[in-house]
């Protein structure tokens, strides 16, 4: 039988455990334990997703000019994404080639990886939505990202089944809603965090089930309340009017003092909903038996899966998708009905059997190989018939045992790891790397990571944020004609015709700052990808520290709370931090 097993990460040099469960997942899929810590193998996936940044860069074929998820600092030669996908392009067989067994797998897969051409953009089924990406099934959607099922949003990110949305993060089936994390199934609901089946509201946290309120924090099934206390309808409506939100002045004043008040109510130790043992992770949501997964729904038995959702089972080291895909090891942006995908990234839909694949589409029985459209029984791009293919891939296999690769920094790469970050098309900072383990450049440098200065295009600012008018009201199409500096980055952005229409129905004054310092802020809203060991902050009829008063009894009457657990919140920040039945008490 299986026992825990303690290794030191190849990459950090940290200990790490490979506990039982983690053994019998590699039985099944048949490969080795990793030599990476779970935290290393996350972040080294990182690198080979660009979740939202989108660039212009030359068609290898024609040479025009043509929006790319690679910038033109990428060694990757793109085609233009229609063309890649059509009859017109004889496809990646033309780039086949025999394995080199003198020569390491990862050394010759690098070089496939350069000679094959790239679809410019990761689509399917868009329409008039060319400034987004990582989307399917969209519609109308400007400069949107890892969304699928919406139409007419503004500034998404990570979002599904959304229809007039703007500058939304982690929101699945919202309409009329703006500057919104992690929320759900609401309509016309405004910044607000962390809430679900919200209407008609303002600034809600930890809220579900409420119409008509203002400010409120950890409060279900309420109407017309604003920072936690009830209000007759009439009353409601008169203060909220008197609140002039239409102002920006008035609404960063009504902003700062909702985000004040919601500091003063504890949190729960993770965000979770309708699981069955659960540990550790955070923003787990209709989930069974998951271990450290992190902005996961619709799970079965997974461990260590990253941004999943609709339906993934059995799944472990698995960064974004799925939407039903099971037996997916150390892969990456994959998803839609794929199974058994090893060792790959951007491989979809319908993708079965792969290892070592990348940027393949509706294939199976695939190794090592780039650039496949509905292809079976192909090595390095190569045909071969049903029996030559499972010949030759256990040889493979055994010669990455016993030529591995070693990278400049000394790391081993034998069958059964993941690819070396420096084989991306991303530098790091173009990587989402970046967003969830942020580095200077002279950090990134020292790993050797590529970085890129980023030289946006010069555009002529033709007014300052604080010459935008002060009241939507005042606002009239000759601001699109404007270009806006920045207030925090004094980068150039306009405000664009779809824009102006919703923040008007919204009755929200024009932003001050470009999408990107906007999406920046809404991320830091979200907990980070790491667990410390705690204890419930409650302390019977007050929090530990006093600052927050209990509005219920707890079981443990006036004694301090002796619930621990894992929690994305280190005893160095300043959330009120509750177990689940303490939390659960304090939600009205």
């Amino acid at each position: 039988m299986a026992v825990t097993e303690n290794k030191t990460c190849q990459h950090c040099k940290i200990k790490f455990a490979i506990e039982p469960e983690d053994f019998l997942f590699y039985q099944k899929l048949n490969v080795p334990p990793p030599t990476w810590c779970p935290q290393c193998r996350f972040a080294r996936r990182l690198r080979f997703w660009n979740e939202h940044h989108l660039f212009r860069k030359k068609d290898a074929l024609t040479g025009k000019e043509i929006f790319s998820e690679y910038s033109e600092h990428s060694p990757f030669k793109i085609y233009e994404h229609d063309y890649w996908l059509s009859d017109a392009w004889p496809g990646g067989l033309e780039y086949g080639r025999d394995y080199d067994f003198s020569k390491p797998f990862f050394e010759q897969f690098q070089q496939l990886m350069l000679d094959v051409p790239w679809p410019s953009r990761s689509i399917q089924q868009i329409t008039t939505s060319d400034y987004s990406n990582q989307a399917a099934r969209v519609k109308n959607c400007y400069l949107c990202f890892n969304c699928n099922s919406s139409e007419d949003c503004l500034y998404g990110v990570a979002f599904f089944g959304c229809k007039q949305c703007m500058d939304i993060y982690q929101a699945d089936d919202n309409e009329l809603s703006y500057e919104i994390f992690n929320t759900d199934h609401s309509y016309n609901t405004k910044f607000s965090v962390n809430s679900s089946n919200c209407r008609d509201s303002w600034f809600l946290f930890g809220c579900s089930d409420c119409t008509s309120c203002f400010g409120c924090v950890n409060v279900k099934h309420a109407k017309y309340q604003i920072f936690n206390v009830p209000y007759t309808k009439e009353e409601y409506e008169k203060k909220i009017k008197a609140m002039n939100l239409g102002s920006h002045s008035a609404l960063q004043t009504a902003k700062k003092r909702a985000q004040d008040f919601w500091k003063t109510h504890p949190v729960k130790y993770m965000h979770t909903n309708l699981v069955t043992n659960v540990r550790g992770g955070d923003y787990v949501y209709h989930a069974k038996n998951a271990r450290y997964c992190y902005q996961a729904v619709d799970l079965e038995n997974c461990a260590y899966v990253q941004d999943v959702a609709r339906g993934a089972s059995e799944c472990m080291d698995f960064t974004n998708w799925s939407e039903h895909s099971e037996l997916m090891y150390e892969a990456a942006v994959c998803g839609e009905d794929c199974a058994r995908v090893k060792f790959s990234f951007e491989c979809w839909p319908g993708c079965t059997d792969i290892e070592y694949t990348a940027n393949c589409r509706s294939s199976s029985n695939l190794f090592g190989c780039v650039g496949l459209n509905k292809k079976q029984y192909c090595i390095f791009n190569k045909q071969y018939s049903k029996e030559e293919y499972e010949a030759l891939v256990p040889k493979i296999r055994a010669q990455m045992a016993e030529m591995p690769y070693t990278d400049s920094q000394g790391r081993v790469y034998t069958y059964g790891e993941f690819f070396p970050p420096e084989f991306s098309g991303y530098a790091y900072n173009e990587s989402s790397a970046m967003d969830y383990y942020p580095l200077e450049k002279e950090a990134a440098l020292k790993h050797e990571y590529r970085w890129v200065e980023a030289h946006p295009r010069e555009f002529h600012v033709t007014m300052q944020p604080e010459d935008l008018p002060d009241h939507i009201e005042d606002s009239s199409e000759d601001i699109l004609k404007q270009v806006i500096a920045c207030e925090t980055c004094k980068r150039a952005y306009r405000i664009v015709a779809m824009e102006l229409q919703l923040l008007q129905r919204f009755e929200i004054p024009l932003p001050r700052k470009c999408h990107n310092c906007r999406f920046l802020e809404r991320r830091a809203l979200r907990t980070p990808y790491e667990w410390h060991q705690r204890t419930c902050d409650c302390g019977g009829v007050n929090s530990k520290k006093g600052s927050y008063k209990n509005i219920a009894a707890h079981d443990h009457a006036d004694k301090s709370c002796a619930n621990t657990f894992e929690s994305p919140y280190d005893l160095t920040r300043p959330e009120i931090v509750y177990c689940e039945a303490c939390y659960q008490q304090e939600v009205v």
